[in-house]
């Protein structure tokens, strides 16, 4: 039986519905500057053609604004109906005046009233966060009565780490901090009887969006809410990272009946996100209803392993911690798993049951214990093969193969080591980011990002296995729970970017590539960075056009460097840091 989503009431967007009763929306975000109407209109016409339900861009000023309203009517006037939203950042009027012209708002509670963030924390008495919630309602009013006015929904899009100083002081920078930003917001709109709303909660850190997700449908909930989502995972970057971040993020709150509308934050022009979420809702949507969650299971790091021999692994990619043997073979030197009917014993080499072979362990038991008429030197040798097979499965040091979708109501015996493995019959390298990305993310994270019951993870398909192999090491770095490389946050661009973000976030990688553990971030404006890149150790952030300030986390520490050279810049900030 089909899970049905979370119900949600329906938001009207230019015509197009999104909610509960419809399918899951896609939407892109333009990267053309906004004033530049021609080059906007024919973006957003591929963007319709590629397949987006709706199409986001930026409005720094009233101005810009202006021009979605342009751009808006030579799209109909073209036969492209698609909806528009402006996106706004710490410009009210720019807001209002949006709200005459297109078909929704998106505004971030971060930075709507309260002024840009500083980083310094604020005290408040009672009395003086009640009278800050009343500046809130009073600025939301008229701009709640000019959306009535013309029939315009509102997203209100909260991102870690543009929360303001007020609620950051109170709450810290966490997901509990972004559900009260927008539930302020929420309130006031609720009081109004304004109900066209959508809600975003973004981050580039997987594990803080799903929280923040999950955080929100328990706090709307408590209120009797029921808005839409959009679901994002904020900076995502590009390539293999960027889709299989959005896949382990976004898939895992689909499988869970979450999200009405969804956008891949790509590095990337933005008709080449859309295929990739149309190929993700299609995949992530839930057949049947989630089992109940198991208990965290404390793994300091998670294995991978890889169905190939130690050779066929390139010496530059993440060696794997365990290769499988189907015949029980191992070379003594590397850790092999092997079926438990054909293990020895022999050194560095582990059994592996299924979990059907678990549930009559007994039965292997017996099958595996020496007989009656064996030698004698066997039964009184305690190191012999045959009694270390006995030995270690009576007391459960063993691996137990798990299928990927079936991990949520297992519990297995205490000291059972619980491996997930899918298999794909696969070949095609973006189908199976978004699977697998979708399949373990879901299978790897509970809703407050603790790790499941899991020890390790096991990806087959049709692709070599040492792709699947590094496959896997990226889902459990996107899930926060292993590092094997540098980790680049990039945003996707938009008509705020001071240079050209795709190829500079390409050079920023490979000159970075050789790095491990370093989370780095490339951003196209000050909007977007320094509080976006929340927990990134180094910012490139655009400050002037050809210009860039380099971030060592929140702190600026140089300005204005050109463009030719902060490259360089940033390498010698980080060998500093890192001799």
């Amino acid at each position: 039986m089909k899970l049905k989503r979370r119900e949600t009431i329906t938001v009207n967007v230019g015509g197009i519905c999104m909610g509960s009763e419809y399918p899951v929306r896609v939407q892109t975000m333009t990267n053309t500057d906004t004033t530049d109407i021609n080059a906007s209109v024919e973006q957003c016409l591929r963007c319709a053609e590629a397949g987006a339900q709706y199409v986001r861009l930026t409005a720094q000023a009233v101005r810009h604004a202006q021009c979605i309203g342009e751009i808006r009517q030579q799209l109909r006037s073209r036969g492209c109906n698609v909806p528009l939203i402006a996106d706004i950042h710490f410009n009210p009027k720019a807001a209002m005046e949006a709200a005459t012209c297109c078909d929704a708002v998106r505004i971030n509670p971060g930075n709507f009233v309260d002024p840009a963030r500083t980083f310094q924390s604020l005290e408040y008495t009672d009395e003086e966060y009640a009278a800050e919630l009343q500046r809130i309602r009073e600025a939301l009013l008229p701009f709640i009565a000019t959306c009535r006015e013309h029939g315009t929904a509102v997203r209100l899009g909260v991102n870690h780490g543009s929360l303001s100083d007020r609620i950051m002081s109170r709450y810290g920078n966490t997901a509990a901090g972004m559900v009260e930003s927008v539930m302020e917001f929420l309130r006031v709109f609720v009081a109004e009887n304004f109900l066209q709303v959508v809600i975003s909660m973004k981050a580039s850190n997987v594990v803080v969006m799903i929280e923040a997700v999950h955080r929100l449908v328990e706090a709307m909930d408590a209120e009797n809410m029921h808005f839409p989502l959009h679901l994002g995972v904020t900076e995502a970057g590009f390539g293999e990272d960027g889709r299989i971040k959005s896949a382990v993020g976004i898939g895992t709150l689909l499988r869970e009946g979450l999200g009405d509308t969804i956008r891949v934050s790509l590095s990337e022009d933005p008709e080449y996100e859309i295929p990739v979420a149309q190929k993700l809702v299609a995949y992530a949507t839930p057949t049947k209803a989630p089992r109940a969650d198991c208990e965290p299971l404390s793994v300091t790091q998670p294995i991978v392993v890889a169905s190939c021999a130690p050779q066929d692994i390139p010496a530059d990619a993440p060696q794997p911690d365990y290769y499988f043997s189907q015949d029980g073979t191992g070379d003594g030197e590397h850790r092999f798993i092997v079926p438990a009917e054909v293990w020895t014993g022999a050194k560095n080499t582990f059994p592996l049951v299924t979990l059907d072979a678990l549930n009559n362990l007994s039965e292997i038991l017996k099958n595996l214990r020496p007989q009656e008429s064996s030698k004698e030197g066997i039964l009184k040798n305690p190191m012999h093969p045959l009694n270390l097979r006995v030995r270690d499965l009576r007391e459960e040091k063993c691996f137990v193969l798990l299928p990927v979708g079936e991990t949520r109501d297992i519990v297995l015996p205490e000291g059972c080591l619980p491996l997930l493995h899918c298999r794909y019959e696969s070949a095609d390298n973006e189908m199976m980011q978004i699977m697998a990305g979708t399949d373990f993310g879901s299978a790897l994270l509970t809703p407050c990002g603790a790790q499941r019951q899991t020890a390790g993870i096991w990806i087959e398909s049709l692709r070599k296995p040492s792709d699947d192999s590094v496959l896997a090491f990226a889902i459990l770095q996107a899930c926060r729970l292993r590092t094997t490389s540098v980790e680049f946050i990039s945003c996707p661009g938009c008509g705020r970017t001071l240079f050209d973000l795709q190829t500079t976030a390409r050079r920023v990688k490979d000159a970075t590539a050789h790095l491990r553990g370093v989370k780095i971030a490339v951003m196209g404006c000050i909007v977007n960075g320094p509080g976006e890149m929340a927990d990134a150790d180094y910012g490139y952030v655009g400050s002037t056009p050809g210009r860039i300030n380099l971030y060592r986390g929140k702190v600026c520490v140089e300005k204005n460097i050109p463009e030719s050279e902060a490259i360089n810049h940033l390498l010698d900030l980080i060998h500093h840091d890192n001799p």
